[in-house]
């Protein structure tokens, strides 16, 4: 099996996973990022912080697949809840992505990726079932303890659909209401896995985004992710990905 990247935008999503790399990980410093190359749980990994936003997401994805030959992609992290059906404290695994802020009419339809013919970009159906998998067993034996550390419904869900991408941070009610109604079948918000999923497409590389809902992208939403940043997050990413990267239970790339 060849190394997996693992990509979140900011450290406390993926502080867990720097921890638990066995020892004698090599980091490599390249664009002013660090590149932390070791094994993770059985599975040979390169983690990466990519920052914030679709710029920064798609430079880091580039580096990792010309620079460390990965033969997959997953992106990890929060994002803010949009339709109805979500809620804070469930976890979306993206179906497929798009920009929401990607307009270049009228060269090109709304929200298309010019000169790509293509405004949704699927993600690898192996690896995200397994995502899927996982994360669905980690709600059911965890989300009660979790419930006392964060506002949580009793029983977080886990949906499978579209993810928007887009460089802003949603956190006003009307604004969030105009995406509803823009994008009805999008599940949540989020900063980085749009351009995460074109790099990934056009290099040819199997891809998969694992979302936690920290807010519900309304006049809160800064208090309620900072919060969820801080106490929840990077629990969720280490105890849904730790189950899935022991030897022999990734789908092969």
């Amino acid at each position: 099996m060849g190394r997996l990247a693992i990509l979140g935008a900011l450290h406390e999503e993926i502080a867990d996973l720097l921890a638990a790399m066995d020892p004698g990980a090599v980091v490599h410093r390249i664009a002013m990022r660090d590149f932390h190359v070791g094994t993770l749980w059985g599975t040979p990994c390169v983690i990466a912080l990519s920052r914030i936003g679709k710029v920064a997401a798609a430079a880091t994805a580039s580096i990792v697949i010309q620079q460390f030959k990965v033969s997959r992609v997953i992106f990890t992290g929060l994002a803010g809840g949009l339709h109805a059906d979500v809620a804070v404290g469930d976890v979306v695994v993206a179906s497929a992505l798009m920009q929401h802020d990607m307009d270049a009419r009228p060269l090109f339809g709304q929200y298309e990726i010019p000169l790509l013919a293509r405004a949704q970009f699927d993600t690898d159906a192996a690896l995200s079932a397994r995502l899927r998998e996982s994360a669905e067993e980690f709600l059911e034996s965890h989300a009660p303890a979790l419930g006392g550390r964060a506002a949580l419904r009793p029983r977080p869900r886990v949906h499978c659909g579209l993810i928007a991408t887009g460089d802003v941070f949603v956190n006003d009610n009307d604004e969030a209401q105009k995406l509803r109604l823009r994008l009805p079948e999008a599940l949540c918000l989020e900063m980085e896995g749009g351009a995460t999923a074109q790099v990934c497409h056009e290099f040819g590389i199997p891809f998969a985004v694992l979302r936690v809902i920290s807010d519900r992208a309304d006049h809160a939403a800064k208090v309620d992710f900072t919060d969820f940043l801080v106490n929840v997050a990077r629990v969720y990413t280490a105890g849904i990905l730790a189950p899935l990267l022991r030897p022999g239970v990734l789908p092969d790339a």
